[in-house]
């Protein structure tokens, strides 16, 4: 039995056989998981970003990202009690952020590999 790519006539014993259907779910899943830890992490920043730029928290977009990072953030808050908020802030909603996007794209590979 000959094993030729019929274009260009090379051996296509190199390849890997085309994936299968349980690989396509599994990639679909992992783009879900990174999508989910990205904009997590997103939300986190920006509040960090909105918060030390002074942004009005009255305006409806600012309370809003700064109730879904409360929100997203709440098992890690107060976990540095700095004087200085801008850094109390920096690490009490970077270190979730971080976190997420660790996680997430730790999973998002370990599927990927599966």
């Amino acid at each position: 039995m000959n094993h030729t790519d019929p274009i260009s006539g090379y051996p296509a014993h190199d390849r890997p056989p085309p994936p299968g259907p349980a690989a396509g779910a599994a990639r679909r899943t992992a783009l879900t998981i990174c999508t989910i830890a990205d904009v997590a992490a997103g939300l986190l920043v920006l509040w960090i970003v909105l918060h030390l730029l002074d942004a009005n928290e009255g305006n409806g977009f600012v309370d809003f990202v700064h109730t879904m990072a409360d929100w997203l953030s709440g098992w890690a808050q107060d976990i540095f009690t700095m004087d200085t908020e801008g850094v109390r802030i920096v690490l009490n909603y970077g270190l979730p952020a971080i976190i997420y996007l660790l996680i997430g794209h730790g999973i998002a590979a370990r599927l990927n590999r599966a």
